[in-house]
């Protein structure tokens, strides 16, 4: 049976493309869209999923979501890899209609869990701020969601440290006061950050291919990634770019494609090294010791790139 997921995202280019991922692909039925700011202002972030949504006929409930983190001063929208909104050079129209759910995202994840106990995912690859107010809504929803499945840290295999900050992935340095919520709540959470989602690379070749065999599909997304293979190219020297938010939505279809470890996991919520995301994973307990009270979640340390590579493309193949 297809995996419920709710899709929390800032779109964002890799959204975007994660987001057409969950909408081909049969393992996945995509109930809803939860908009959180991030990649650009939570309004440019909302219109671009409707613009998505009605453009591939996802038929996906669209929710508007936080516009800002619980406690930090934004970051604000991250232009130099997104775009002025978001989509790098793919502007969702002005006059998009935003055909929205009336409740907030953090009341409309509580009412779905509450309704489907038991059933529903939750893919983030934003911020993790309407998850965090969701907990704080109504804390039993932790007992009730079958998994959550988050993009985003960094905890140092291999040198995968950062990307924003020496020691922070941007999605948890945009509010860790709301990661460290999430990663600590009784549910199930596996976090698919930079350890793995580094080891895996859209190429341009990979990308051009799309673009030729994939319909209307493959060409949106080889025309939404231009601007960020335009940011990889001037900025690191690369032909391509990382699989970051589809990643998350892989680990859902198929979690042998990534290696994990299971342990404790609390985010920094202040000083120079805010956002870092530090995992326990020796099993013992300290004198000192603010980890072992809380559940083990599971961080992927490594993935299948040909196997993720694959599964990509013959799910954007069959839109086709």
């Amino acid at each position: 049976m297809a995996e419920t997921i709710i899709f929390d995202t800032d779109p964002g280019i890799d959204d975007a493309m994660a987001l057409l991922l969950a909408h081909a692909h049969p393992a996945i039925h995509l109930k809803a869209i939860t908009t959180v700011y991030g990649n650009g202002t939570i309004e440019d972030c909302t219109r671009n999923a409707c613009y998505l949504n009605q453009r591939f006929g996802m038929g996906a409930e669209v929710v508007r979501g936080a516009a800002g983190p619980l406690r930090r001063t934004p970051n604000g929208p991250t232009v130099v890899v997104h775009g002025e909104h978001a989509m790098g050079d793919v502007v969702a129209p002005a006059d998009t209609p935003i055909e929205i759910d009336e409740r907030p995202a953090y009341q409309y994840l509580c009412d779905a869990v509450n309704a489907q106990p038991g059933e529903i995912t939750l893919v983030a690859v934003g911020p993790l701020t309407n998850l965090a107010l969701a907990l704080q809504h109504d804390p039993s929803i932790a007992d009730k969601v079958k998994q959550v499945v988050v993009m985003g840290g960094a905890f140092g295999t291999r040198g995968h440290h950062g990307n924003v900050a020496p020691f922070a992935e941007a999605n948890i340095h945009d509010d860790p006061d709301a990661a460290d919520q999430v990663f600590t709540a009784r549910w199930p959470v596996t976090i698919v950050g930079l350890d793995a989602t580094h080891e895996a690379f859209f190429s341009g070749a990979y990308l051009d291919a799309l673009k030729a065999d994939g319909g209307e599909a493959g060409d949106f997304i080889h025309a939404v990634s231009r601007y960020y293979l335009a940011f990889y190219s001037d900025k690191l020297g690369l032909d391509g770019c990382h699989v970051h938010d589809p990643s998350a939505v892989a680990y859902v279809i198929d979690p042998t494609l990534f290696t994990t470890r299971p342990g404790p996991v609390r985010v920094v919520c202040d000083g120079p090294a805010i956002g870092m995301t530090l995992q326990k994973a020796d099993g013992k307990r300290y004198a000192d010791d603010e980890f072992s009270d809380f559940r083990d979640q599971d961080v992927c340390i490594n993935v299948d790139e040909a196997r993720l590579l694959t599964l990509y493309r013959d799910a954007i193949l069959s839109l086709a």
